[in-house]
């Protein structure tokens, strides 16, 4: 009986050991996301964004000046719904991902691909809350430009 124990607890514990952390989960939204951008599955994106979510861009008009613009969640959504599915790959690294109770944040530096063509780097600041048990992405800030890309 004691071997049989020991043998269960040899199976088991690597599963135990590989269970997934706050910081897991939170990664595991935002790859939604972008997995959802790549399919074009408007449905999907939906699904990671709080109802209240905010999405801002910092960019530089053409006299060289900073501004933030803010788009509508639908509107970011129903833009992504209508590509063809593969137009649009950001390609992400997780530098930063921290997490306190029911507020998550994650930085991360990113190159956009449209239609196999590199667009735009830069990097996504994310705010997740914990909302019935699920993390979602309250607000996306994120800057753009075309060079220099080493994040």
């Amino acid at each position: 009986m004691r071997s049989f124990f020991i043998a269960l607890t040899s199976l088991l514990l690597p599963a135990l050991l590989k269970a997934q952390t706050a910081e897991d989960s939170v990664k595991a939204v935002i790859e939604k996301m972008f997995k959802c951008m790549q399919r074009s599955d408007a449905e999907g994106l939906r699904s990671v964004f709080a109802d209240s979510a905010i999405l801002q861009t910092i960019s530089r008009n053409k006299e060289g000046k900073v501004f933030v613009r803010t788009d509508r969640k639908d509107d970011f959504i129903a833009f992504v719904g209508k590509q063809n599915p593969g137009a649009a790959d950001e390609r992400i690294s997780f530098e930063t991902v921290k997490v306190d109770g029911p507020l998550a944040l994650a930085w991360t530096p990113y190159q956009f691909y449209f239609n196999g063509q590199f667009s735009h780097c830069g990097v996504n600041s994310f705010q997740l809350v914990r909302l019935e048990g699920l993390w979602k992405i309250q607000y996306l800030i994120d800057t753009r430009r075309r060079n220099p890309c080493g994040n």
